[in-house]
């Protein structure tokens, strides 16, 4: 009928059956990107250093998923998300490191916990390039432990104009503030 060239299409999406459908979550391929899981914090040294068995033992099933396996929470399920205390510090829930000042953290309408700044030498960043795309990882510097992303240039009116994206299950909250130096 005419000279037009035809493509054939490429088969269809399938719905992701892994950690999404574990978490009760709908099983759709963008989804299962988000809340999926990639390779564990194992190869770095931390000052702590535990094994599988023993991570498994002291955090809960999903603290373990995010932490050690990389996982993602889904948005808006942390109460650290709407969580905006004056004074404090928010710490990794493997460790107790703390890594946020409260006066660093702010909101950032993403769904996750926001922090424009870490508590110096905290925070490690690597390089993440899961999923077909490139982004900075930040993990706890004592433990390894997984806590999210860190966006840059994102127009955010704070001092660095960076977003720590933190997953809230990461974290843990102390009122009480044991760390002296202060980023205001």
């Amino acid at each position: 009928f005419s000279n037009a060239t035809f493509r054939v299409a490429p088969p269809p999406l399938r719905p992701a059956l892994g950690p999404t459908a574990k978490l009760g979550l709908p099983s759709i391929p963008f989804l299962g990107a988000f809340f999926g899981t990639s390779s564990s914090s194992t190869n770095m040294t931390y000052p702590l250093q535990k094994g599988k068995d023993e991570w498994q033992a002291q955090l809960s099933p999903e603290q373990f998923r995010i932490l050690r396996e990389k996982g993602t929470e889904a948005p808006y399920s942390s109460d650290f998300d709407k969580h905006m205390p004056s004074e404090g510090v928010y710490t990794c829930a493997g460790c107790e490191a703390p890594l946020y000042k409260a006066n660093h953290k702010f909101k950032s309408g993403c769904g996750w916990p926001a922090f424009f700044d870490a508590v110096p030498g905290a925070v490690t960043r690597h390089v993440d390039r899961t999923f077909g795309m490139e982004r900075t990882e930040i993990v706890c510097s004592n433990c390894g432990g997984h806590l999210g992303h860190v966006f840059k240039g994102e127009g955010y009116p704070t001092p660095t104009d960076e977003r720590h994206c933190v997953n809230g299950v990461s974290l843990n909250f102390n009122k009480n503030d044991p760390v002296k130096d202060s980023k205001a």
